[in-house]
């Protein structure tokens, strides 16, 4: 949609509306010390000139292969996507409040609850939260609510420690308690012994991710599931969307709460987001989900239509009784998910999610070849990342690569010194066969 600017009539004309002399007085409020003041970049020009002028600027940006994920993934996002959401009709982030003039987006959501629902094996999901992280935070505080009189939240030590952090900010309020269970060091699952020896009669939630946050793809969600409902405790399980594409849903294994991430599913990186936080659950915990949630209904004359079926926020009648404070949430995302997933379809899902079991491992097993190097430093599945280890510093290593025009791994040193020099390397489908190579061969430094 072409820029048109307001005429300085027009600009008149409002200021008087609002009752304001000038564009000056309508900002006094903010202090001059942070206006920016610069005299017009592009004097005289016609707007074919200026956008000329803006386009050559943007010429001398850069792009790298990119190795980088940890929680943001640089996926394919079909030109569909980007057409269908940038429609006049569909471009807000907000929530539909007046179902009547919202049919088509309230039916777009409900494609989407319908879709996370298929994938998880879930009888109830959301219209979308902020991120994996303030999902995390969401379910332990659901938990706490069915389980009244339970306060521990049982984690792995393989949670991504961003969310952690979060988890920690969300729960502080609540007085519940973070208790954190390690892992096993060759496989990177959770160490079940150690599991069964945080669990108890206080434990409101036991949590896991798979694929965790190595990459891994934790097999021991059977016996974790097990261990939570021997002791009177919710299994949440938490997992990136993409990955469902391939591995068993989480109701096979018993989950009561499925959290997770679904950036990876027609949403860009754009410098670390935005993301699409998941949250699903069974039937029975509908009434403590946070969020809103669409359903589907007819009205008298039996036409099909769309509502919003659950709103238990505080801005609506729950009030102080809100199961969250969740005030908006990310109805483009879903969206752009919802038309990812209808454009893939069952079998190309399958198949990328196959190849981002594929490729990394073939990817492991080059850079395991360098001199210097072991990767994968798990002997597990792996699904889009995984973990290497060098003889030299990881953020050295970074550095060296940038300079050659690649963005390498995420350094773990900060978060797991145990691990050494290690860094989590990520691979999808956007890095070239080419672009490997040249990885591998500035790994043989």
């Amino acid at each position: 949609m072409p820029y048109i600017p307001h005429t300085e009539t027009e600009i008149k004309e409002m200021l008087q509306k609002i009752g304001v002399a000038s564009i000056d007085e309508l900002f006094a409020d903010v202090p001059k010390e942070t206006w920016y003041i610069e005299k017009e970049p592009f004097p005289g020009k016609s707007e074919r000139e200026v956008v000329h002028d803006v386009q050559s600027i943007l010429g001398q940006n850069k792009t790298y292969p990119m190795f980088l994920g940890a929680g943001c993934y640089n996926h394919y996002v079909p030109a569909a996507v980007k057409a269908i959401i940038s429609r006049g009709e569909f471009f807000t982030s907000y929530t539909q409040y007046q179902p009547e003039l919202s049919q088509g987006f309230l039916r777009a959501l409900f494609e989407y609850q319908t879709f996370i629902c298929q994938l998880t094996g879930m009888d109830v999901s959301n219209a979308s939260l902020y991120d994996w992280a303030s999902s995390l935070g969401e379910a332990a505080l659901m938990a706490a609510r069915i389980k009244k009189e339970k306060s521990d939240i049982i984690i792995p030590k393989t949670t991504h420690p961003a969310r952690v952090q979060v988890l920690k900010t969300y729960v502080k309020g609540a007085k519940l308690n973070i208790i954190e269970a390690g892992y096993d060091p060759g496989t990177g699952w959770i160490d079940i012994e150690k599991l069964k020896d945080s669990v108890n009669d206080k434990t409101a939630m036991v949590y896991m991710e798979s694929p965790n946050f190595f990459g891994v793809i934790d097999e021991t969600a059977q016996n974790v599931s097990k261990i939570a409902h021997e002791a009177g405790s919710l299994f949440v399980f938490g997992t990136d969307m993409l990955s469902l594409s391939v591995l068993k849903p989480p109701d096979d294994f018993g989950a009561d709460i499925v959290i997770g991430d679904a950036q990876s599913l027609g949403n860009p990186v754009s410098f670390g987001g935005s993301q699409l936080g998941v949250i699903a659950c069974k039937k029975e915990y509908v009434r403590d989900m946070p969020g809103r949630l669409v359903g589907e209904t007819h009205d008298k004359e039996g036409r099909k239509g769309y509502v919003l079926t659950l709103q238990t926020r505080e801005q609506h009648i729950r009030r102080q009784k809100a199961t969250s404070n969740i005030t908006t949430n990310h109805a483009l995302h879903a969206l752009a998910a919802s038309v990812y997933i209808a454009w893939m379809g069952a079998g190309g899902f399958s198949e990328l999610g196959s190849y981002l079991v594929k490729k990394p491992k073939e990817v492991a097993e080059k850079i395991n070849n360098v001199k210097g190097w072991r990767a994968p430093l798990f002997y597990s599945h792996h699904f889009r990342e995984f973990v290497a280890v060098s003889d030299d510093d990881p953020e050295w290593i970074n550095k060296k690569l940038l300079e050659h025009g690649i963005t390498g791994g995420f350094s773990l040193k900060k978060w797991y010194p145990e691990l050494g020099n290690a860094a989590l390397y990520c691979v999808t489908e956007c890095c070239s066969d080419e672009d490997i190579e040249r990885l591998v061969g500035l790994l043989d430094i």
